[in-house]
C-alpha cells in the first residue's frame, strides 16, 4: 500500500514537473513578447549579419530575449539569419516574430531626384538601401557594364531616370544598377522610341536634351515649349547657347557639383569644353543632370511654334519670356540684366 502510494505521488509529480515544462515551452513559443509601445517597429537585418546581431537589434524590443534565443535554436533560425527589413507587431509572440523574419522580407519605397553625378545618386540611394555608396559608385562605374549596356562615361549619368521605386532593402549594389538599367528599358518603349526617331535623335540624345530643359525651368507646364526652342535652334543649326550646360562645364572641370552659380559671366563662355553649348553646336554628348520623366516628355511631345530664344520673366518668377527674333530678345534680355544688377547678383 505504501509502495502504490509512493508510485501515485511519483507519476503526480512526474505530471506536474511535465505540465510544468510543458507551460513554460508554450508559453516561450506563445507568449506576446514584445515591449514597444507603437504598433509596429522595423527591424533591419544586413545580408550577413549572424545571429548575434539580430538579437542585439532586438533586445529593445523584447521583453524576454532568452526565450526569444530558446525558440529561435528550435525552429532553426539560429544558423539560417536572412537579410533584410522586417514588421514586428505589437503583441507578437516569439514564434510569429521568428516566422517573420524568415520570410516576411518587407520591400522599401527608393526614391531619387535629379542628381546631377552618379556620386550623388551613390550617396542618395544608400541611405535608402543596404548597400553603400562606395559599393554602388563602383557598380555604376563598371566598365563591363557600360560596355555591355551601350553607356559611356558621359552618357552613364541618363539611364538613371528620377522616380520612386520599390526594392528590398537588402538589395545589393549590382542588383539596384541592373534594375535601374531594366527600368531605362521599359521606359523606351516603342512609342518613345519612335517618337525619339522622327526628331532625328536616339535615347540618350534625348536624355541630354531634357535635362537642359529640366534645369532651365521648373515649371513642368512650361517645359514643352522650351524644348521646342532647342529643337528649332538645332534645326536651324543654331548654337544651343544654355547657360546650364555652361554652368555644368565649371561644375565637372573643378569636380565640384554642390557651386552654386547663379550668373554665367561673359568670361565663362569661353570655356573649352563639350558641354559648352556656347562654343560647340548640338546636343552635349550627356546629361547634365537626371531629367524628370516630364522633361523627357515635354521634348519628345515639344510644343511647336517659332520662338528661338527666352529668358527669366522678372515679373512672373519661374517663368520666361519668349522671342522670335534676337531684336525682341534683346530687349527682354535687358529687363533681365537690370533686375540681376539691381540684386547684386554677381556670381
Amino acid at each position: 500500500m505504501y509502495l502504490k502510494k509512493v508510485l501515485w505521488a511519483a507519476a503526480l509529480l512526474g505530471l506536474l514537473i511535465c505540465g510544468f515544462m510543458a507551460y513554460q515551452i508554450y508559453s516561450a513559443i506563445f507568449s506576446p513578447n514584445t515591449q514597444f509601445n507603437n504598433d509596429e517597429a522595423f527591424v533591419y537585418v544586413r545580408s550577413d549579419a549572424t545571429f548575434s546581431e539580430v538579437k542585439t537589434n532586438l533586445a529593445p524590443l523584447l521583453k524576454d530575449l532568452g526565450t526569444f534565443e530558446s525558440v529561435a535554436e528550435r525552429k532553426g533560425y539560429v544558423n539560417n539569419v536572412k537579410g533584410g527589413k522586417f514588421s514586428i507587431r505589437k503583441g507578437m509572440n516569439n514564434n510569429e516574430i521568428i516566422n517573420s523574419l524568415r520570410s516576411n522580407n518587407i520591400p522599401v519605397k527608393v526614391s531619387f531626384n535629379n542628381q546631377e553625378s552618379l556620386t550623388a545618386l551613390a550617396g542618395r540611394i544608400s541611405e535608402q538601401i543596404e548597400a553603400d555608396s562606395l559599393s554602388l559608385l563602383q557598380a555604376f562605374n563598371d566598365a563591363e557594364f557600360l560596355s555591355d549596356s551601350k553607356f559611356d562615361d558621359d552618357s552613364k549619368l541618363g539611364m538613371y531616370i528620377p522616380n520612386t521605386y520599390e526594392f528590398f532593402w537588402n538589395t545589393s549594389a549590382q542588383n539596384f544598377r541592373d534594375r535601374m538599367l531594366k527600368e531605362y528599358q521599359r521606359f523606351w518603349n516603342d512609342g518613345r522610341l519612335e517618337k525619339a526617331k522622327n526628331l532625328n535623335l536616339s535615347p540618350s540624345q534625348v536624355t541630354s536634351l531634357a535635362a537642359i530643359v529640366q534645369k532651365e525651368t521648373v515649371k513642368a507646364e512650361e517645359r514643352p515649349r522650351v524644348a521646342g526652342v532647342y529643337l528649332n535652334r538645332i534645326k536651324k543649326g543654331i548654337l544651343l547657347q544654355a547657360d546650364p550646360t555652361v554652368i555644368f562645364a565649371i561644375k565637372k572641370e573643378t569636380g565640384n557639383y554642390d557651386t552654386i552659380i547663379k550668373r554665367v559671366l561673359y568670361r565663362d563662355l569661353e570655356m573649352d569644353s563639350p558641354y559648352n553649348t556656347y562654343k560647340y553646336s548640338g546636343i552635349p554628348p550627356g546629361p547634365i543632370t537626371m531629367p524628370d520623366i516630364s522633361s523627357v516628355e515635354a521634348v519628345l511631345n515639344f510644343e511647336k511654334h517659332d520662338y528661338l530664344y527666352f529668358v527669366a520673366d522678372v515679373s512672373n518668377f519661374g517663368y520666361h519670356m519668349f522671342a522670335k527674333s534676337l531684336a525682341q530678345h534683346n530687349r527682354n534680355k535687358a529687363q533681365y540684366i537690370r533686375w540681376l544688377n539691381a540684386q547684386k547678383i554677381r556670381r
